[in-house]
């Protein structure tokens, strides 16, 4: 990403998601001590990637949610043309 220093949390988030790992909340915080992993994921999303987030319930019967990178939808990329087109830039 090239606007986020190698050395942040989120870099660190960012580079396990694009190995094609999952995270919950609890992973990330143990593994990278990332305290809102929703936050990173959207700092992530704003750099242009594609994260995408599900709830499961885990062995234990809670409901966690799981972030993974994946391809955009059609309907993104749809979108992101006509905002293109209409003059909006980021």
């Amino acid at each position: 990403m090239k606007f986020i220093s190698k050395e942040t949390k989120t870099y660190k988030v960012f580079n396990a998601l694009y190995n094609g790992e999952k995270l919950t909340q609890a992973e990330a915080t143990k593994r990278f001590g990332v305290k809102n992993l929703s936050a990173e994921a959207t700092r992530i999303r704003q750099n242009g990637y594609a994260i995408y987030s599900k709830t499961r319930k885990a062995s234990n019967g809670v409901t966690v949610t799981e972030y993974e990178m994946g391809k955009p939808s059609r309907e993104i990329v749809a979108l992101g043309y006509k905002a293109k087109k209409m003059g909006i830039t980021l």
